[in-house]
């Protein structure tokens, strides 16, 4: 059994009831992200722990990956494969012991994700054991589809988004962020052995993954990451048309967490490019600020987000 990633205990044995289990989910997600907790905590009530389980069951799949210990590639894959039948399984009515899995079944239940997402989203985290460099960025995009674009569709399930004409704005909005993520965490993924940056743009721009390992911040680089961050906002670009699709009360807080993730970038461009010597990341006062700015912008949601507020919490069966 892997270990919890917010508290390091194991979950073997772990008879947690429904609502403890969500609660866990909550802890997973308010450990390791910032950026996406602020904004879930501006959803209804209802909405929040159907979030941090979807959360915590993709973070969980990561950190198989990531967060790999003494396991090879090989173990790596068979965990993701044992993981992926012990979803499906408490999708379908089984007891699993992993607390995580029996939140994250209930989620899909209740909020109709498609079983197709999930395994999609399972595929690319298998990608990870075999795949560490992409040539193109149609290459990228076939990981990038599992690892984030389903994100995306899983997310407008579970805040009640029905309207596939919504669908190709929810992927947008997941790969622009998955993009974000791999610009900010380019020396996490080198360390790892991976590389996100698609093969043809290093070259385009004559940047060496010899560079990379040296970390070199020179004209090169800073185009490089002009190009692939102009490419990350054409995306978010996208997603924003999609806006309306989303119901009146829960718009605000993907807003919000749209204009975070994108605020990535800006920082990004303040550090000239520099992601080396420190991680881009926004402070506690400019997430307030973002929140402040999307509330002005749009009040009739904040008046729609004000009636969902009085709605009861979440039923979760003991």
């Amino acid at each position: 059994m892997r270990l919890d990633p917010a508290g390091g205990q194991s979950l073997e044995g772990e008879l947690l009831t429904l609502p403890e289990s969500y609660e866990l989910c909550r802890r997973v997600h308010k450990a390791h992200s910032k950026t996406y907790y602020f904004s879930t905590r501006l959803f209804p009530r209802e909405v929040r722990p159907h979030v941090h389980a979807l959360y915590a069951f993709m973070r969980y799949a990561d950190e198989i990956v990531d967060n790999p210990g003494q396991t090879n590639l090989e173990e790596q894959l068979q965990s993701l494969r044992d993981f992926e039948a012990s979803t499906v399984a408490a999708i379908s009515g089984e007891e699993v012991p992993n607390p995580v899995l029996r939140a994250f079944a209930n989620t899909v239940r209740a909020r109709g994700i498609e079983l197709g997402s999930i395994t999609a989203f399972i595929a690319s985290m298998k990608m990870d054991t075999r795949v560490f460099r992409y040539p193109t960025y149609e290459d990228l995009e076939q990981y990038t589809y599992g690892s984030a674009a389903v994100v995306g569709l899983m997310m407008c399930r579970v805040i009640g988004v029905r309207d596939p004409a919504a669908d190709p704005h929810a992927k947008a909005l997941g790969v622009a962020m998955q993009l974000t993520n791999f610009l900010r965490d380019v020396e996490e993924d080198w360390e790892r052995g991976r590389v996100y940056l698609p093969g043809e743009d290093l070259e385009r721009f004559g940047y060496t993954e010899e560079d990379l390992e040296g970390k070199v911040v020179d004209e090169r680089f800073a185009e490089l990451l002009r190009f692939e961050t102009e490419r990350a906002r054409e995306l978010y670009r996208m997603a924003d048309e999609g806006l309306e699709y989303i119901p009146r009360g829960r718009r605000y807080p993907v807003a919000v967490a749209r204009r975070l993730y994108a605020g990535i970038l800006d920082r990004i461009e303040s550090q000239r490019y520099d992601v080396f010597t420190r991680r881009a990341e926004t402070s506690a006062l400019y997430k307030v600020g973002v929140a402040a700015g999307c509330a002005v912008r749009d009040p009739a949601e904040i008046v729609a987000r004000g009636r969902d507020r009085r709605e009861p919490e979440i039923a979760i069966p003991g």
